[in-house]
């Protein structure tokens, strides 16, 4: 499968975008003719430069407002792209995009437009090129890929060929079967992208909201399995308009895409089995079961605090690892894991970002390929040296620098607790939790899109809509990404915004991670009572929170004072409901949250987050640190 991405969808100047591109693992690009511009180099050193970088280049672009112009225009307009002939000579490349008319000037008529791609192409073969005809969405007369392959067919040159645009079909809500009955040969290119579902004008959306496949709501499977169907065999590239790409990490925008590709091209190859794609087989989508751990690091003195947080939410140490600095504490089937060591990932974790969650573990029914679908979507393998009677235990680095490892019924992995670990006598101090319900994550707004896509092309989840919660310092918008059975729900918080809760866990914390673990209880009465005994101080809400609720939700007044007592906050969707309980916060912003769900509740709480936040930054300090 050749894959190709534009130069304008990244930041950066030129040899900077190539480099990303070239890195991330894409074997051609499209030359954006105002990158060459701003470049202070020739065609032909730039071309050269590209190579160099073991890239071709698979399209310059774009070349608008040819096709029915009146004179003078006509004539100045073949000018135009004999000259730009010269600069695809110098460069090295054969294809030019050209883009449907939107001058006001601009005549209609299939037949004056077929007439001028007709005498384009006969130019273009006297230089061994090729022209691509693409229909924006906003084009004076043709926006339509129907309309724009009536043309080419009329042209009827073999130099003149049909470029099709997901956003541009897609975005009008075009019949995308059209496309099957195309030849596959008179597609010269396919360019990609998403975009989440706005309504707007056509235009801006394309110029500031698209994203990568897989990122937004656009059906791309639906398109690219029209264009499988063609027997089109071409490159498949992204043009990603993005105001947030093209200020974010070339690199990880670059690597984002290419994953994006492998991803949709993987959803086409299951969806159509019948055809024959072009794109390296992988295994499904991976199905988690459940959390099987969470892992802290931590110096030995902050890892004694933290262990009185968790004493209080009823966690008891059950066991020493034989070999290292690491505790297991446990209670029902939730696995918190202390590392004190000092050294490995887990010691440099800690000199960056102080205590922190800086892996997990994912019980899933085969750990080799959970990593064998991680690595064919790019993420990296993971493995320490490990001592002797230690478990090799399969794991991938996550986009936001955590540690994911995987663990399946195999007789060494399914029984790595009683293997690494020696049993010690805990106390009977448990509080009714069960399993952990969900892992939130924060991490810059700019980001999320990354996060989100890492997770949903290697696991078998589903994205949530997007949700905005308001700190008083600011928005914080955060999605959620979860399969049906809920045994693996993340939350995703973007900040963007170092006054909020979220960003200043984002700044003192030096970097993304995971900010909070909620942990599930089935009956939350029984577990506040039995957490009262343990000692757990919880957040304390405002009373004002709960006088809005019983009259927001109709809810009984005594109903609403037994919340009140407990410090519960509560929400409700439809017959489902959903009841929250946090501890006070740890280091620089971290907490804990024990949650009921009741009636198939799906959600998270959101109406509830601003009174969270709230409550939390009242117990922060005169200088803004929480307390501990």
């Amino acid at each position: 499968m050749k894959t190709s991405i534009a130069t304008v969808s990244i930041s950066g100047d030129l040899p900077e975008k190539l480099q990303a591109i070239a890195k991330a693992g894409f074997t051609g690009v499209e030359i954006f003719e105002n990158d060459l511009l701003v470049h202070d180099a020739s065609p032909k050193e730039v071309g050269r430069m590209v190579r160099d970088h073991g890239l071709e280049i698979s399209l310059f672009q774009p070349f608008r407002d040819f096709e029915g112009m009146p004179e003078p225009y006509r004539s100045r307009g073949f000018d135009r792209a004999e000259r730009k002939f010269d600069i695809m000579g110098e460069l090295g490349t054969d294809l030019m995009l050209v883009c449907s008319n939107v001058s006001p000037v601009s005549l209609g008529g299939v037949d004056r437009a077929a007439d001028d791609f007709r005498a384009l192409g006969e130019r273009a073969a006297r230089r061994g090129l090729k022209v691509g005809y693409e229909a924006l969405a906003w084009g004076r007369h043709i926006h339509d890929h129907r309309d724009a392959w009536e043309i080419v067919r009329r042209a009827d040159h073999p130099q003149i060929g049909l470029i099709l645009d997901s956003f541009h079909t897609l975005s009008r809500r075009i019949d995308v079967g059209s496309i099957r009955a195309i030849p596959g040969d008179k597609i010269f290119f396919v360019q990609l992208a998403d975009a989440p579902k706005i309504d707007m004008d056509l235009l801006y959306w394309s110029r500031h909201f698209r994203n990568m496949p897989g990122e937004g709501d656009l059906p791309l499977v639906d398109f690219m399995s029209a264009i499988a169907a063609t027997g089109y065999q071409g490159p498949l590239s992204l043009e990603i308009f993005n105001d947030q790409f093209r200020s974010g990490s070339a690199r990880l925008i670059a690597e984002d895409g290419h994953r994006s590709l492998l991803n949709l091209m993987d959803q086409v190859r299951r969806s159509e089995p019948d055809l024959r794609i072009a794109v390296p087989a992988a295994p499904a989508r991976t199905t988690v079961k459940g959390v099987e751990f969470v892992e802290f690091t931590a110096s030995e003195e902050e890892a004694a605090d933290l262990v009185a947080l968790l004493s209080t939410l009823g966690f008891a140490r059950t066991a020493q690892h034989r070999n290292r600095k690491v505790a297991l504490y446990q209670q029902g089937d939730i696995r918190i894991v202390i590392n004190t060591e000092g050294e490995g990932l887990a010691g440099s974790s800690y000199s960056i970002h102080g205590v922190n969650a800086y892996a997990f573990g994912l019980r899933v029914p085969d750990a080799a390929r959970a990593v064998e679908r991680a690595t064919a979507m790019g993420a990296e393998a993971f493995a320490e040296p490990r001592r002797p009677g230690e478990v090799a235990v399969p794991a991938i680095v996550a986009t936001g620098g955590e540690i994911i490892y995987f663990i399946d019924g195999s007789e060494a992995l399914d029984r790595i607790w009683p293997t690494e670990f020696e049993p010690v006598a805990a106390g009977n101090a448990a509080a009714g939790l069960t399993h952990i319900d969900h892992l939130a994550q924060t991490t810059r707004y700019d980001e999320m899109p990354s996060l989100l896509l890492f997770y949903t092309s290697i696991f078998d989840l589903d994205r949530s809509g997007m949700v905005d919660v308001a700190d008083p310092a600011g928005l914080v918008r955060s999605q959620a990404v979860q399969n049906p059975s809920g045994g693996l729900r993340i939350t995703i918080n973007g900040a963007d915004n170092r006054k909020t809760f979220a960003g200043h866990f984002l700044t003192e914390g030096f970097g993304a991670g995971i900010q909070h673990i909620a942990f599930s209880t089935d009956d939350i009465f029984a577990t506040v009572t039995a957490l009262k005994t343990c000692g757990l101080e919880p957040l304390p809400i405002s009373r004002n929170y709960y006088d809005d609720l019983e009259a927001r939700l109709g809810l009984l007044p005594d109903f609403v004072e037994r919340l009140r007592e407990n410090s519960l906050l509560y929400d409700r969707d439809g017959e489902g409901e959903y009841f929250q309980l946090y501890s006070r916060t740890f280091g620089e912003g971290f907490f804990f949250e024990i949650v009921e769900r009741r009636n198939g509740y799906q959600g998270y709480g959101a109406t509830n987050a601003m009174f969270r936040i709230a409550a939390q930054k009242r117990l922060a300090t005169p200088a803004g640190l929480p307390r501990q």
